[in-house]
């Protein structure tokens, strides 16, 4: 409590007429973490009921999907830009210009979805030739196979993103958990169907994908034009180009896609370092990542709750409650992260054994882990949660140099060179982003208690 109070005391506060209470918070930020949840084990059960078809295609499958979270990342920035503009725009109650705002989101993430598409169906071949080199034939085909129905479902999953960032924005955390809940059900059930009933192999899970994304996209679209709501976007087919609303989604979803893209970048460049050290190796980071995105989940969706908080008290003109909510979600975060791993650590030797790892793999990552379970808890949340609040702050150019930099520097190249130099196993992985995250707690720290991350609000001035 007392680093919390040197932080920032919230003296400053009328708690009692808040944006959002404590009660008003966790009802936000519990549906988030779900749906965080439910979006990480849409991919994993993919991989592992694929497995069963057989080594060529699990291998394609994980191949693609390494350019598929890239494509990721990038709409999930275009959706954090849909949410940051229109909280701000909620937060001084201006529910026209939101609207106004949600719908250039939708038609810029179509426009650009649609052509990533495109792009990515006229080019699969080659891209994949491109990016995996020479790989076996059969590897080849399947991951050609799944590529393409997996590029035909971008636009449905930006949209999608879109849609939930918007119900998001209006503190409604509840829908999208639910819409996640179906979609991975269909996935789960459509796979069952196509993979085992059909033998479509790899085809019958990317199918499957895609039929879930488009019913995830269209019943948010649907769902956007009911008029009880905050934010709601209808008559799609009347939506027209308006370029000086469409510059100001684009220079925050643009910094902040770049951002998702770097970071998507240096783990590639991690998991080339890593393919070098032999079958052990890899088979323990790839256990150990799994570990660490787990324990992570509560901490990202109390960023995607903080950008809603924040992003609307800077639309009300209440930069000290932004203040108030930077430091209380980083907090909680911390909290839930360390909650988080000690329960990942808990079951990380049952989950070892049931996934039958040679002992020397397993022993790998069980140190991994138990690194992770102490660094973790106390370096994540304050080079993490904060970026979020100040991204919705306006911020957005300092939090992508912030981040580029310092994952290059510390958790690519430390890395690089602890294994080369250093003749370190995976864990110069870990010791390269340990020291990344603790480079970010303190130049976070440090913006934030200088004040300069606070911008105006989109289109306003308080």
């Amino acid at each position: 409590m007392g680093l919390r109070k040197r932080l920032y005391d919230g003296s400053k506060i009328d708690k009692e007429n808040m944006l959002y209470p404590t009660g008003a918070l966790v009802a936000l930020l519990v549906p988030i973490v779900v749906e965080q949840l439910l979006n990480s084990l849409m991919g994993m059960v993919d991989t592992m009921m694929v497995s069963n078809v057989g080594s060529e295609a699990i291998s394609a499958v994980s191949l693609v999907d390494s350019i598929n979270n890239l494509v990721i990342q990038i709409f999930s920035a275009m959706a954090a830009g849909a949410s940051i503009i229109c909280s701000q725009y909620l937060g001084g109650r201006d529910r026209e210009g939101c609207n106004r705002a949600a719908k250039q989101v939708l038609l810029t993430v179509l426009v650009i979805s649609t052509s990533v598409m495109l792009l990515g169906l006229c080019l699969r071949r080659p891209l994949l030739r491109l990016v995996f080199g020479r790989i076996e034939p059969g590897v080849m085909a399947n991951a050609e196979k799944y590529f393409l129905l997996s590029v035909v479902s971008y636009p449905f999953l930006a949209l999608f993103n879109a849609g939930a960032a918007f119900f998001r924005a209006g503190g409604n955390s509840r829908f999208p958990m639910k819409v996640s809940v179906l979609s991975n059900l269909l996935n789960v059930g459509g796979n069952a169907v196509l993979i085992f009933g059909f033998r479509m192999g790899v085809a019958g899970a990317a199918l499957s994908t895609l039929a879930s994304r488009a019913f995830c996209a269209v019943l948010v679209l649907a769902f956007l034009r009911r008029p009880a709501q905050p934010i709601v976007v209808n008559h799609y087919l009347e939506i027209r180009p308006d370029m000086p609303m469409i510059w100001k989604i684009l220079a925050i979803g643009i910094p902040s896609g770049v951002e998702n893209g770097m970071f998507q970048f240096g783990k590639l460049a991690i998991q080339s370092t890593v393919s070098a050290m032999g079958t052990i190796a890899i088979a323990a980071q790839a256990m150990t990542n799994i570990m660490e995105m787990v324990n992570g989940i509560f901490g990202v969706g109390t960023g995607i709750c903080l950008m809603t908080l924040v992003g609307q008290a800077i639309g009300a003109g209440r930069k000290e409650e932004a203040r108030y909510y930077v430091v209380k979600c980083t907090f909680i975060g911390m909290a839930g992260i360390l909650v988080s791993c000690l329960l990942v650590l808990a079951i990380t030797r049952p989950v070892l054994r049931l996934a039958g790892m040679e002992p020397e793999s397993a022993a790998m990552c069980w140190q991994m882990v138990i690194a992770i379970t102490i660094a973790k808890p106390l370096l994540w949340a304050f080079s993490f949660i904060p970026a979020y609040g100040l991204r919705a702050a306006g911020d957005v150019k300092f939090t992508m140099l912030t981040s580029t930099v310092t994952m290059w520097c510390m958790r690519v190249a430390l890395c690089i060179f602890l294994v080369r130099a250093c003749n370190m196993g995976p864990m110069a992985v870990w010791y390269g982003m340990f020291a990344d995250w603790a480079l970010r707690s303190v130049i976070f720290t440090l913006r934030f208690l200088s004040g300069r991350w606070i911008h105006d609000a989109v289109g306003k001035t308080h």
